[in-house]
């Protein structure tokens, strides 16, 4: 089996920078919303322990308040 999982702005070292504000393609600054890295684990796992004879072929997780599905 094979599936894709797309991840939003997880909360973790790398997306700090996002929580206090990033500049947007208008040129202003505003905070990203992230999400628990907790759940982001919580994904991956239910994929990996589908039997065989299932499978998610492709899995988005992100923060509910990311404006826009692809970006993060």
């Amino acid at each position: 089996a094979c599936g894709q999982i797309d991840i939003g702005n997880a909360a973790t070292e790398m997306t700090e920078r996002m929580a206090a504000g990033i500049i947007q393609a208008n040129g202003t600054i505003m905070p990203e919303a992230r999400l628990d890295l907790k759940h982001v684990c919580e994904a991956v796992l239910y994929m990996a322990n589908l039997p065989l004879d299932a499978n998610v072929q492709f899995m988005t997780v992100m923060a509910t308040k990311m404006p826009f599905v692809g970006r993060g």
